[in-house]
This record gives C-alpha cells, structure tokens and sequence, in this order.
C-alpha cells in the first residue's frame, strides 16, 4: 500500500533519534533559505528585466515594428493610419500602459522558465542520491 509521508519524516527517516534535532533544524534552515533565494531570483527577474523589455518595445514601436504592435495588442490599423489630430502625449499615454503589461508578461515567462530550469536540473540529480546507509532508524 502506497502512503505518502511528510517531507520531514521522508528527509529524517534514516536518522537515530539522537540525530534527529540536528537534522530537522537543518532541514528547516535549507529550505526557508531555498525559498527566500527562490523569491528573491524570481522578483529580480521580474522588475528587473521588465524595464528593459519596455524599452525595446518602445524602441521597437518607433521603428515603426507592426509585430511589436501586435504584441502589445495595439490594433495595426491605428499604429499604421494614427489620427492627425492625436498628439504624441496622447499617443504615449495610451499605448504606455500596453507597454508595460506587455513587459511584465515577458519578464514573468523569463520566471517560469528559470523555475522550470530548476525543476529540471533537480529531477535529473535524483538518479545520483544514493540509498541511506542501514543503521538502528526509527520504525
């Protein structure tokens, strides 16, 4: 019968009881410090590539780029035919915030890619955990 055990217990099951409050309080360390690490590169990634990724939307749309246009999910027959009487200002203020979702959207599929990156690396390092050594563990 299969039945799922706690991360703790999987992780310490091999231990003796005298070793057992050593390596819970470092099982509690390296996994609040893997999520903080983890919390900290996705945030990095998040807020700091969307900046650059805005700026070569924009650079993109000032070319004139009708595929930029369409992945900010500006109609390409108001970003080629804009109304004469429609100032640059104007122009900005509607398409900045296209810009900025756009970006972010770009950065947050960075983060998923760097998290599947991870998961990847650690499904492929599970063949190389050995088998815990037989000693007197708990039952």
């Amino acid at each position: 019968m299969f039945c799922l055990l706690p991360p703790t217990r999987l992780a310490l099951g091999a231990l003796t009881d005298a070793q057992i409050p050593d390596a819970s309080g470092l099982f509690n360390l390296m996994r609040n410090l893997g999520g903080a690490i983890g919390i900290a590169l996705i945030d990095t990634i998040l807020y700091g590539r969307t900046l650059g990724h805005a700026e070569a939307l924009r650079d993109r749309l000032i070319a004139g780029d009708v595929t930029a246009a369409k992945a900010i999910g500006l109609s390409v027959k108001l970003f080629t035919n804009r109304p004469a009487d429609v100032s640059d200002a104007t122009a900005e203020a509607y398409v900045r915030p296209m810009v900025e979702k756009a970006a972010f959207a770009l950065s947050s599929n960075e983060a998923w890619a760097l998290l599947a990156f991870v998961a990847l690396i650690g499904l492929l390092c599970i063949p190389f955990a050995g088998k815990p050594a037989k000693s007197s563990a708990r039952p």
